[in-house]
């Protein structure tokens, strides 16, 4: 794997990042006042104008390190990738919700109120639903994982992202009784509409851009030129926007923040011991497997680590940016990337 893969400075200290924009984004909201609002009302249909542009920043720089053309040797580790498949689409998404509603309805029954765990628990099964993508070639290049293999699970990961991210959140919407709202505060059913829409605006769109850039560039630049020149000059635009995303978030939910601050620990616990559960689950049935180290590190760490990007952006769709949705979402990204170097570390402290 390229140098670019390596795990960089902004993306090391990401949570530092999280947090600064946490109090950036509460003093700016207050700082504001109202005026705000203009930014959280523009919108086109269901989706926010300026948190598109800004999510589509964040995730097409990602989108365009797939290379499809890796699939045609999906017949090769085909035990990890078919580990890889189960536990991302018929085991997380559903011990995410698991987790979440134990935690947010029951254990936390005397500090959240209902419609506040209704809404954590719509945001966790955003998150659960959406395993990682580009990410997991960091998390792969740390664990000395096989670069080829990593391709391909992530090529075939997108693929099943695109038909089964909908259908998976609408069963578990259904499941828990998850209510929403048109604009005149009428409860209607799940908008599956707003789901397929940011699909393919925050997914189909972007990783077909991310596709054609791909191979236009490679056949006119060279492999070493778009990994060392071209995806080193993306990566700041991709933090920036996150960045810029989340200050917009935090801007609105600063009051809720200031008045429970307690929200995002109670938030981030269910999220991280269900990252612990997917690593564990994966990386000892790889072991069972017989899959070799660097099969199984980077297949444990796909379903651990999450889309977050596509989960902030649709949570926002629905919920909007004041939603405790989109609050869950981000705490996500909050927790990302000290919990995934945790496991980098254990990985490759059980190497074998």
């Amino acid at each position: 794997m390229s140098e670019a893969a390596k795990i960089g400075f902004f993306e090391k200290y990401l949570t530092v990042w999280v947090l600064i924009c946490i109090v950036v984004g509460i003093g700016v909201g207050f700082a504001s006042g109202d005026s705000i609002t203009v930014l959280s009302d523009w919108n086109i249909a269901t989706v926010n104008v300026p948190v598109a542009i800004l999510v589509w920043l964040m995730i097409y720089p990602m989108m365009v390190q797939i290379d499809f053309s890796s699939l045609k040797y999906v017949s090769q580790n085909w035990k990890g990738l078919g580990l890889t498949v189960v536990v991302n689409w018929l085991i997380k998404p559903f011990t995410m919700a698991f987790f979440a509603y134990i935690f947010f309805y029951h254990l936390y029954g005397a500090w959240m109120s209902p419609g506040d765990a209704e809404q954590y628990l719509a945001g966790a099964i955003l998150l659960g639903a959406a395993p990682c993508t580009a990410m997991v070639f960091v998390w792969s290049y740390l664990t000395k994982g096989d670069a080829n293999y990593t391709l391909v699970q992530i090529s075939v990961n997108d693929l099943i992202l695109l038909v089964a991210f909908v259908p998976i959140v609408g069963l578990l919407f259904s499941w828990f009784d998850i209510s929403f709202m048109n604009g005149s505060g009428e409860i209607i059913g799940i908008p599956y509409n707003t789901l397929i829409s940011s699909v393919i605006i925050f997914v189909v769109i972007p990783l077909v851009a991310g596709y054609l850039t791909n191979r236009i560039l490679i056949k006119s630049k060279g492999q070493e030129w778009f990994e060392n020149q071209f995806l080193r000059r993306l990566k700041p635009i991709s933090i920036a926007a996150l960045l810029l995303t989340l200050v917009l978030i935090f801007a609105f939910q600063g009051q809720k923040i200031i008045d429970n601050p307690i929200a995002i620990l109670l938030i981030a616990i269910p999220l991280t011991l269900q990252t612990y559960f997917i690593f564990f689950v994966s990386w000892f049935v790889g072991r069972f497997l017989k899959l070799k180290h660097n099969i199984c590190a980077p297949s444990a760490m796909i379903g651990a680590s999450n889309f977050f990007e596509l989960a902030v952006a649709v949570a926002i769709s629905i919920f909007g940016l004041n939603s405790g949705a989109s609050l869950a979402t981000v705490v996500g990204v909050l927790i990302e990337v000290p919990v995934m170097l945790s496991l980098v570390a254990l990985a490759n402290k059980w190497k074998y």
